[in-house]
């Protein structure tokens, strides 16, 4: 019975050792926008193709990606949405128990006064009515697989020349991958500066998700 039960949490430890790499959590999250090849998420991770491989190689045998080949592409995908549920989840516990996470996280956002008195349902009904502009800045193909409600894709590398799309009188929250994300905090402080009034929305679709809250899927 002993060598059973040793088993049994061997097991689950595959799934802790799997995500024990900082890196190895950044694929995940950069996974729960979209898939992606290995060649785009070692550029978006900042680290080489062969250590991508690598990361996503141990996160493969964990079954926490999987793969699809398109011509001389290898894309790489969350194996389920529970892997981002479990992302989250995570990541929120840290962010509970980790007083250095909590300061972290706290100098990266500066812009979320505006929010505070608007729970998540409100901010959708403001969207709704036109009184705010929810503003996606994360790249196109990410926003074209799913994004928040009411959402305008406006990429971070282009909204320096859109801004003229954006009218002042109404409110922007900016959201993009989560709070790890810097894209937001970029587009707010930009914003900021051309003077318009706008927020930084720490939420990305996994974190709508894990919330029960509805996306729009597809473009």
């Amino acid at each position: 019975m002993r060598e059973i039960k040793d088993h049994l949490y061997a097991q689950v430890a595959r799934i802790g050792k799997a995500v024990s790499s900082p890196k190895r959590l950044e694929l995940i999250e950069l996974l729960c926008q979209c898939e992606k090849p290995v060649e785009v998420l070692a550029e978006q991770a900042n680290i080489s193709i062969k250590l991508a491989s690598a990361h996503l190689k141990q996160l493969r045998e964990a079954r926490l990606v999987d793969t699809r080949k398109d011509g001389k592409y290898v894309y790489y995908r969350l194996a389920a949405p529970s892997v981002a549920e479990l992302w989250v989840a995570l990541r929120s516990e840290a962010e509970e128990r980790l007083v250095e996470l909590q300061v972290a996280l706290t100098s990266l956002v500066s812009h979320q006064d505006g929010l505070q008195a608007l729970d998540h349902a409100a901010i959708l009904r403001a969207a709704n009515k036109g009184e705010v502009t929810v503003l996606d800045v994360r790249p196109e193909d990410e926003f074209n697989v799913a994004h928040l409600p009411h959402a305008r894709s406006m990429p971070l590398s282009e909204l320096k020349r859109r801004l003229k799309e954006l009218p002042k009188s109404v409110p922007v929250v900016a959201y993009c991958r989560g709070p790890f994300c810097m894209f937001a905090k970029d587009a707010v402080e930009l914003l900021r500066r051309r003077g318009y009034s706008a927020y930084h929305l720490t939420d990305g679709v996994a974190e709508w998700r894990s919330r029960g809250l509805p996306l729009v899927r597809g473009a």
